[in-house]
């Protein structure tokens, strides 16, 4: 006897996906009415730990029509699965991550999607810090940097770190220290060496020196002439990318 067409399709990596997402819904709510956490060494934490090193397999073996579909799916990927997600947004993403896998056209091959630890910076972290235009943001980044436009990328990187500094100094009421007299807040260059000299935080050695060359990456991409950042430029800027946003999304008291 042939088996059905939705056994079929849940032996794809879209249903297996699917399933596990489904599942991660379910964990949550259990662990939540037995007021157990998600972190740490118990049965529900480390079910969901299994669960998500499933659904990322799941997720590898897929192929997108674009960077843009790998880069939502990632990030849809990440708020179910995470265990600081609040439960409404977890089913809110197992809808939509279900409603991409029965609509978009997901195939198996050679070339697989590009992995979510591939990213130039993890949406996951930005979906963390509850700011949507974070998120809208780092996708881009992502996807132009999974697609090859480097330069691209370093712009987007260069805008996002630009929010992120600015987002730190808010969260200090320190904002008149970064606008002009225009009543604008200042470019990059002056946003970056007032991070630098700001007195309420202390930069870690490593973002100290890692901050000035995101910033002339990002000047060069935006206005070199000549200039053309290829894939080792961008590659290697990717762990301290991590390192600066992530400090100063802490700054900014986002995470």
């Amino acid at each position: 006897m042939a088996p059905s067409k939705r056994t079929d399709r849940e032996a794809t990596p879209a249903g297996v996906l699917e399933n596990l997402a489904t599942k991660g819904v379910a964990l949550a709510k259990k662990a939540r009415k037995h007021r157990k956490s998600l972190r740490g060494d118990n049965f529900y934490a480390n079910k969901l730990a299994d669960l998500r090193a499933d659904a990322t397999n799941a997720y590898r073996q897929l192929s997108a029509q674009s960077a843009g579909d790998s880069s939502a799916l990632a990030e849809l990927v990440e708020t179910v699965f995470s265990p600081d997600t609040a439960q409404p947004a977890r089913l809110d993403a197992s809808r939509e991550l279900a409603f991409a896998m029965r609509t978009t056209a997901l195939t198996t091959g050679a070339a697989p999607a590009p992995q979510a630890d591939g990213d130039l910076f993890p949406l996951a972290i930005l979906s963390e810090a509850g700011r949507g235009y974070l998120v809208t943001v780092g996708r881009q980044m992502n996807g132009c940097f999974e697609r090859g436009w480097f330069d691209a990328a370093a712009v987007m990187m260069r805008r996002l770190l630009e929010i992120c500094i600015i987002e730190a100094f808010e969260a200090q009421r320190a904002a008149a220290k970064i606008t002009g007299t225009d009543g604008n807040y200042f470019q990059l260059t002056d946003l970056v060496n007032a991070a630098l000299a700001e007195p309420s935080w202390t930069l870690s050695r490593n973002c100290r020196k890692f901050l000035p060359r995101l910033k002339d990456v990002g000047h060069q991409s935006a206005h070199g002439r000549y200039y053309h950042a290829r894939a080792g430029d961008i590659e290697a800027l990717r762990p301290q990318c991590r390192v600066v946003i992530e400090e100063f999304l802490h700054h900014a008291d986002l995470l």
